[in-house]
């Protein structure tokens, strides 16, 4: 299973960013309406997704049950996405993606049973991976 998600992100890294580069910065900076995110904000909450999934996938193979939660709202206020050129937040996400990519490629087996709290639902490593994958790809 893990493969297939391995696959997966490898296949979105390989295939997107080269397009994501040739949008125009005012598509990016563009935003549906005042309540919604722009593009730039999008791209802001996946990277803010790889950290916080970044820290998921370390501190569950290393503690126990660890709570690793966020606002997805508040992040992407303080992190001001909007302000920034489009090119360098794709930049930064396509090179945090790759060392995640290459982080889960030598995660142990075993250690994908470990399990986390987010709220008050617990997951394991393996569901938590997956999700991450499944969430880049919805987006």
């Amino acid at each position: 299973m893990i493969h297939e998600v391995i696959d997966r992100l490898e296949h979105l890294l390989n295939n997107f960013p080269e397009r994501l580069y040739k949008i125009d910065e005012a598509v990016y900076s563009a935003k549906p309406n005042p309540a919604k995110w722009s593009k730039k904000e999008i791209i802001g909450h996946l990277i803010d997704s790889a950290t916080n999934n970044h820290q998921r996938f370390i501190r569950i193979q290393i503690e126990d049950l660890p709570s690793i939660r966020y606002d997805q709202d508040k992040w992407v206020d303080a992190g001001q996405y909007q302000s920034m050129h489009a090119v360098e937040l794709l930049k930064f996400w396509e090179a945090y993606n790759r060392h995640l990519l290459e982080l889960i490629r030598r995660i142990p087996t075993a250690a994908l049973q470990r399990k986390c709290m987010v709220g008050t639902v617990t997951y394991t490593l393996a569901f938590v991976i997956t999700d991450y994958v499944d969430h880049l790809e919805h987006h």
